[in-house]
């Protein structure tokens, strides 16, 4: 079965032609993609090393704005909470720590968080959810075929 990382890389680039083709109706054409490591919990590692894969559509070098940071903070708002950032903002701003960003455009799949900033918050939101969909799904194909394949393996 291939490693998380090589599955979530394989689901952006099988988004990315949405992607792009959304980028026909946001405000700029750059993104900046974080997805957490779903099989750690805050509990047991530190935000860094819990990254999975980041990934950057667009030139980061002529961004004005650093989606990268903004992407990350969402990511770290989900991942903490275990919910997408805009459910924290909108039914439970209690929750906001202090530094916490303000912009939503994370989802929270099972234990998959992903989360995008460059463009409208909605639309990041949007590609976060294709992104947590295809990796869970594509997950389970492997998943699948490994215990097709090896239906006596007991682990993983």
């Amino acid at each position: 079965m291939r490693s998380n990382k090589e599955i979530a890389l394989d689901a952006i680039d099988l988004v990315t032609p949405a992607i792009l083709k959304l980028f026909e109706r946001t405000n700029r054409k750059e993104l900046h993609i974080v997805i957490m490591d779903p099989s750690l919990k805050p509990w047991e590692s530190d935000f860094d090393n819990a990254i999975l894969v980041e990934k950057s559509l667009g030139n980061p070098k002529e961004w004005t704005i650093q989606f990268d940071n903004l992407a990350r903070k969402k990511a770290h708002q989900a991942w903490r909470n275990g919910c997408a950032n805009l459910d924290i903002q909108s039914k439970h701003p209690s929750s906001l720590q202090d530094g916490d960003i303000l912009f939503y455009g994370s989802f929270v799949y099972g234990n998959i968080v992903v989360a995008c900033s460059g463009v409208e918050q909605h639309y990041d939101m949007l590609m976060s959810s294709w992104i947590a969909l295809a990796f869970e799904q594509l997950t389970v194909a492997e998943y699948t075929k490994s215990k097709t394949d090896t239906p006596t393996k007991a682990f993983r």
